[in-house]
């Protein structure tokens, strides 16, 4: 029980990996800023006028796909950068299982990906499979139980396959339509189904077969990426409010205003109750 509260990717009072790895560096780029003197340079975040009303598009429910995906990669890059050591299985190493026909470099296990190189892969895959922004939270939650379960750490010689891995899990148990292993082969034009199948197979005995992710996991996965987003300055997507958009959000706050109305009635007579006490002994102000 202790284990498993320990474990973000199973309860949902434990801290996310991803963000404790990257608070090591807000931490020390704050640091260097207040040093230094820098400010914050010229602010780009849009703010709601008379004339202009500009709401977030992202919700825990419908997240915004490019910035999902941007937050998610984010995380992922704070994975490898902040790694404790570079455990790894032979499924996952790209130098024993290549996914391109292109030769990997010796040294191909030293040298960090940086962000966009991490966000242009999973983007890429995203696009061609049609994928979703929920599926793009629930990878991270599976990348952070394998790590957790298979006490491995995620490098250079295997984030890509690990990373493929999780989307290729994620696709299959959210989507209504899942995207088979045959289709990853034809995005991944050198990479063949029997390899697909095997790590696959892997993935799912390393996670004890625990492909779950409940409500409360999932929705502390996703507002801790916006945690992440507003630490390193990736903000979510805001645009104006138009005429069809506040109808919506009108008709839905009417709706919960009428199922809530009888509620709220409710309450107001059980706070009015102390007015029928009688009786009650009143002792004079002492003003000091």
């Amino acid at each position: 029980d202790l284990a498993l509260e320990s474990n973000p990717s199973d309860h949902p009072r434990a801290s996310t990996i991803f963000l404790s790895k990257s608070q090591t560096d807000v931490r020390e780029k704050r640091k260097s800023n207040h040093i230094n003197h820098v400010s914050p340079g010229q602010l780009t975040k849009k703010y709601s006028s008379c004339s202009t009303i500009f709401i977030d598009d992202s919700t825990v429910s419908q997240p915004n796909l490019r910035s999902t995906i941007k937050c998610v990669t984010l995380a992922i890059y704070y994975h490898i950068k902040n790694r404790d050591s570079d455990r790894s299985l032979d499924i996952f190493d790209e130098k024993s299982h290549p996914l391109t026909r292109e030769e990997v470099p010796d040294d191909y296990y030293k040298h960090d990906p940086d962000h966009k190189h991490i966000y242009r892969f999973v983007r890429t895959l995203f696009s061609a499979a049609q994928l979703t922004a929920e599926c793009a939270i629930v990878t991270l939650v599976y990348l952070e139980r394998l790590l957790t379960y298979a006490e491995i750490d995620i490098c250079p010689s295997n984030w890509k396959r690990i990373v493929l891995g999780a989307i290729l899990l994620a696709s299959k148990v959210w989507d209504d339509q899942a995207v088979w292993n045959v289709d990853y082969c034809q995005i991944l034009k050198d990479i063949t189904v029997e390899d697909m199948n095997e790590m696959e197979r892997h993935f799912l005995e390393l996670l004890q077969f625990n492909i779950n992710v409940p409500a409360s996991v999932y929705a502390k996965y996703y507002f801790d990426l916006r945690s992440l987003a507003d630490d390193n300055n990736l903000s979510f997507l805001l645009e104006p409010l138009s005429k069809e958009r506040a109808q919506k959000l009108e008709a839905i706050s009417r709706l919960c205003e009428d199922k809530y109305k009888d509620l709220s009635k409710a309450a107001m007579r059980r706070s009015f109750s102390a007015d029928n006490l009688v009786g009650i002994r009143r002792s004079n102000a002492i003003l000091s």
